[in-house]
């Protein structure tokens, strides 16, 4: 990011620091950007580019190149993420530069994959809490942007597998007023984490039995997928349905094809996560059946 630009035209401007930063951050915050690096949150940056006839994109220009080659990065470590490759996400995040995360919009989503990751695979409530910690209170404090319901997400998750669950549904009561909310008005780039928001907050309501609100967030998700032409999520979202529908002892045709639907559509993404859950699943229905 080129600071200097900015400085250099603040004081062409003659602006001071404190006529700049009125009503948007204080004036220890720019500071901190124009003498430490210190990048604000984008809402904030946006506002005082904005005011000095600038862009955000126009400081982040001459590192175009690299900002694309490490937004690509990024986005298949996301990829990768939703379809449970945690090993590898894991190595792709170790490798990652993180001093090169400059631009905001790539510590948002860094620190997004890294909270997510280590909710998933059960890792520190303090690393957890850390890493999302950077979202909600620095890079996305006014919460303007949907990194600020992943965060909630994330931490659902991590309350809910240490059993806190006053504060997981505190968290994913949160995500369910987002989610109404941005099924009306989802972004073209956004509509693959609104889907990570439905999918796993269906699947916590779905520990606590809320299965009609579980239920109606992944026809939600599945219309959504069918509304994007997107497949490669909807293997979780159809196994999530088909095991909310053996624990409910719905109908055995509608679980079979659930079941099916659910393999068709792994084998087509070549999710193997997913079907050797199926095949688990599958075997403890046949057996609660059969008893």
């Amino acid at each position: 990011m080129d600071i200097k630009k900015f400085v250099a035209q603040r004081k062409a401007l003659q602006i001071s620091q404190v006529k700049l930063s009125a009503g948007i951050c204080t004036q220890a915050t720019l500071s901190k950007f124009e003498r430490q690096g210190r990048v604000p949150s984008l809402a904030i940056l946006e506002q005082l580019c904005e005011r000095l006839g600038l862009t955000v994109d126009e400081l982040n220009a001459d590192d175009a190149s690299s900002v694309a080659r490490l937004r690509q990065r990024l986005d298949e470590i996301e990829r990768q993420l939703m379809m449970e490759d945690y090993q590898t996400v894991l190595q792709a995040l170790t490798a990652m530069p993180i001093e090169q995360l400059t631009a905001v919009p790539l510590r948002l989503q860094y620190y997004y994959l890294r909270g997510m990751l280590r909710s998933l695979i059960n890792g520190s409530a303090s690393d957890v809490c850390f890493d999302f910690s950077q979202i909600l209170d620095d890079l996305d404090h006014a919460h303007e942007t949907i990194f600020t319901p992943l965060a909630y997400v994330g931490l659902g998750i991590m309350y809910g597998r240490l059993g806190t669950l006053t504060k997981a549904q505190f968290y994913f009561d949160l995500v369910h007023d987002y989610v109404e909310e941005a099924l009306t008005s989802v972004s073209s780039r956004d509509y693959l984490r609104l889907l990570t928001l439905i999918f796993y907050t269906a699947e916590y309501d779905a520990t606590v039995d809320q299965f009609a609100s579980s239920d109606r967030l992944l026809t939600a998700g599945i219309d959504l997928c069918s509304t994007e032409h997107v497949t490669y999520y909807l293997p979780r979202l159809k196994y999530l349905a088909a095991e909310n529908a053996v624990r409910q002892q719905l109908d055995e045709t509608v679980i079979e094809q659930l079941m099916s639907e659910t393999l068709a559509f792994a084998r087509i993404n070549h999710d193997q996560v997913v079907e050797v859950k199926l095949a688990a699943l599958r075997q403890r229905y046949t057996e609660q059946v059969n008893n």
